[in-house]
């Protein structure tokens, strides 16, 4: 890891020497209070000071809709579909947002691994930018606050321009073409500064490993039924969700019968249909055992590791229409087992 300095005069040096990768991609302000990666041709036509995006950067390697296959019956052929996405630079992410990305690599590029994602996900160039939380961000409880890996440059704020964390070789490269110079004594006291005011600025103070147990000794809890009572059934939770990876698996015949395709799109655990089986038999047939279930698999380990699936962006409160707060939920589930007899 290096340590660099981007004075803030050199942004749109930054700027051009990314375009040379690919299409750059960062938060761009599209209503009065919702954000989203939108592709930019300048650096100030990004909002750096956002906090979080209505939709995650999961939809660039994880599109909502994808062809898997495509059959042609007369030919007796069956084909994948080219590769649809060349190099892009993903501009601004939060500490959450790359902790999420790596959450979807352990699922979709363990053994075996997914093609489909293993495609995309190896053209990502990604610039990381710090940020200050909001009263929906939790990520000081899914130990997910301060990335270490899984980008190729992080941008940390200065008075006069940012700390640069170099970790990649393409990072590497960046750095030199540009001519970053080394951080001084100055801009580390200046960071480590930004980092203490961001700590102060968390809300929730729980443990997302404390809260595994917590779940599982109340899975048969009736206060499931209590915290369900406003839950819509929408899945708006799961689709702005960083690291929810369900989906369904459609196969879609031409009017002619020769001609048809097999597309992967989205599903999310909170739909009716999302556990019934053959037989009609429902595994998760009430909106509590739905809403049970996606707890448990937010707060439980992703595959592979000890981390949480949850990595605390708070889109699923921030974004529920219904106004469902996820920590407060837990915060009510922790206090009813610290008062349980």
């Amino acid at each position: 890891m290096r340590y660099l300095k981007l004075r803030y005069e050199d942004r749109d040096r930054l700027f051009e020497a990314l375009r040379k990768y690919g299409e750059i991609y960062g938060p761009v302000k599209i209503s009065k209070k919702t954000y989203d990666f939108r592709k930019v041709s300048r650096f100030d036509d990004m909002d750096l000071n956002y906090v979080r995006t209505i939709s995650p950067p999961k939809k660039f390697v994880y599109p909502p809709h994808e062809v898997m296959f495509e059959i042609d019956r007369e030919k007796g052929k069956v084909s994948i579909p080219e590769e649809d996405m060349g190099p892009i630079v993903l501009f601004g992410l939060h500490h959450c947002d790359i902790e999420g990305l790596k959450r979807l690599d352990s699922v979709f590029m363990g053994y075996p691994a997914d093609f489909y994602y293993s495609r995309r996900r190896k053209h990502l160039f990604i610039v990381g930018y710090d940020c200050k939380p909001d009263e929906f961000c939790a990520c000081n409880v899914t130990h997910t606050s301060f990335s270490t890996d899984g980008f190729d440059i992080f941008l940390h704020p200065l008075p006069d321009g940012w700390l640069v964390r170099v970790l990649s070789e393409r990072g590497q490269a960046l750095a030199d073409e540009i001519g970053m110079e080394d951080a001084s004594t100055d801009d580390f006291k200046a960071f480590e500064r930004y980092q203490e005011e961001r700590r102060q600025g968390f809300k929730w103070d729980m443990d997302a490993y404390v809260l595994r147990g917590v779940l599982e000794m109340h899975r048969h809890s009736d206060v499931w039924e209590e915290l369900s009572e406003e839950c819509l059934a929408c899945g708006n939770c799961n689709t702005t969700c960083p690291t929810c990876r369900c989906y369904e698996v459609r196969d879609i015949p031409s009017i002619d019968g020769v001609h048809a395709i097999q597309e992967r799109v989205w599903d999310s655990c909170q739909f009716e249909h999302h556990a019934l089986v053959a037989g009609g038999h429902n595994f998760r047939p009430t909106v509590a055992d739905r809403m049970k279930n996606r707890y448990n698999c937010k707060i439980s380990p992703a595959y592979g590791t000890n981390l949480s699936y949850c990595v605390g962006c708070g889109r699923c409160t921030a974004f529920c229409p219904a106004g469902i707060n996820f920590w407060e939920n837990l915060q009510k589930l922790s206090e009813v087992s610290k008062h349980a007899k």
